[in-house]
């Protein structure tokens, strides 16, 4: 005999309380149980709907970024949600047509599909440039930009950023900047991994009581954590203010890896004049020629922690900063705290950078790079046994 969905009795086959959902047929036992139903199902339709306008998830996104890396919970969400799923084998299996309305994986208590899940909390995202004439350095140029204004302003008494190497060609050097020219100097990206902390240190015991520290996420997570912790060696200098800009980053690579790669493609490290990676590519700029090589070239070297590193956004810094979304020449910028955003909009107001709000849908090209990023603990197996 048919089960009753809401009270689970037993109902008879032809009882006149019965409704059709997803091409099957529903009793009931009574009109109450019939009405509770309906009215759930209105609303998992107005549900579906809603994600529909925004982004279409099959089931096979679920069974990609959860169930295939084997990090389900078995909790059934995702088949209490759906008529199309059901638990066969300790295992979400699809048993009906899918319509990629994104219900069961916006239920998943392992998927990440908040804003604020995939690249934390912030108050404005902006997409701006340098106002500074003939100034150049990556995308837009804003952190060089706005590192002069901190400067100039006295607002800061000294900057931690990364330079390249006079000995060695593009190998990381952090050092502690002071005037305009020491921070251009520091313009651009390096793709390897610099110790800024060592640096950050020595202008704390030199007495630099306001200092703006640049890095990536790992680096911003380590000022964090020395700052929030119990025992992080900042409170022994409590009078120091650090202003956190977080680089997005979605991968670093060792610097001998770099060298390497270079000289497999017949070039020289000390003639590239500069060095991008956008849309999964990476641009080598030497003299007149741009060389352009797909990423996945360079994954044997890249760097093992970045393996379990789910932040594309530096989500503990004041300000976040990447070449994501925005177009070519202008940086996407992620203003968190009331210190970020305040110094931010003082250094538009000063004619240091031009700023606009960041549109929808540049964010939503922020957003699909962090959900890759956050999913990638997921599907590293897969990645290390292709």
């Amino acid at each position: 005999m048919p089960i009753d969905p809401i009270c689970k009795n037993k109902v008879q086959e032809d009882t006149p309380y019965f409704t059709e959902y997803g091409g099957k047929k529903y009793r009931f036992c009574s009109p109450e149980c019939k009405t509770k139903f309906d009215h759930l199902e209105k609303s998992v339709i107005r549900l579906k709907r809603s994600i529909a306008e925004n982004e279409r998830i099959s089931f096979g996104n679920l069974r990609r970024d959860i169930i295939k890396p084997g990090i389900c919970t078995l909790c059934g969400a995702c088949a209490a949600s759906c008529e199309s799923i059901a638990i066969e084998n300790e295992q979400p299996k699809l048993v009906g047509k899918c319509t990629a309305c994104g219900v069961c994986y916006n239920q998943c208590p392992r998927t990440i599909t908040t804003e604020e899940g995939l690249i934390g909390k912030i108050r404005h995202a902006y997409c701006a440039k340098t106002a500074i004439p003939d100034l150049k350095g990556q995308d837009g140029a804003v952190v060089t930009s706005m590192l002069a204004y901190a400067l100039e302003e006295g607002l800061i008494d000294c900057a931690i950023v990364t330079v390249k190497s006079e000995e060695e060609p593009w190998k990381p050097v952090p050092v502690i900047a002071k005037t305009y020219d020491e921070v251009v100097e520091a313009a651009g990206s390096i793709y390897s991994h610099s110790m800024t902390i060592e640096s950050l240190m020595s202008a704390v015991k030199q007495g630099m009581r306001s200092i703006a520290f640049v890095g990536t996420s790992c680096n911003i997570d380590a000022v964090y954590k020395m700052q929030k912790s119990p025992y992080g060696f900042l409170h022994l200098f409590m009078r120091a203010n650090i202003l956190k800009m977080g680089l997005f980053c979605m991968d670093t690579f060792s610097y001998e890896g770099i060298k390497e790669f270079v000289q497999s493609k017949d070039m020289r490290l000390e003639d590239i004049e500069s060095m991008k990676i956008r849309k999964g590519k990476l641009e080598l700029q030497a003299s007149e020629e741009l060389k352009v090589f797909g990423l996945e070239e360079l994954d044997r070297y890249r760097s093992s922690s970045c393996k379990y590193c789910t932040d594309l956004t530096a989500e503990s810094s004041d300000l976040s900063f990447g070449g994501v979304g925005t177009p070519k020449n202008w940086t996407t910028v992620l203003a968190r705290s009331g210190l970020g955003y305040e110094i931010y909009n003082e250094a538009a107001d000063n004619g240091y950078i031009e700023s606009r709000l960041l549109k929808e849908k540049e964010m939503n090209s922020v957003l699909n790079l962090a959900k890759m990023k956050k999913i990638q603990m997921y599907s590293l197996h897969r990645r290390e046994n292709p």
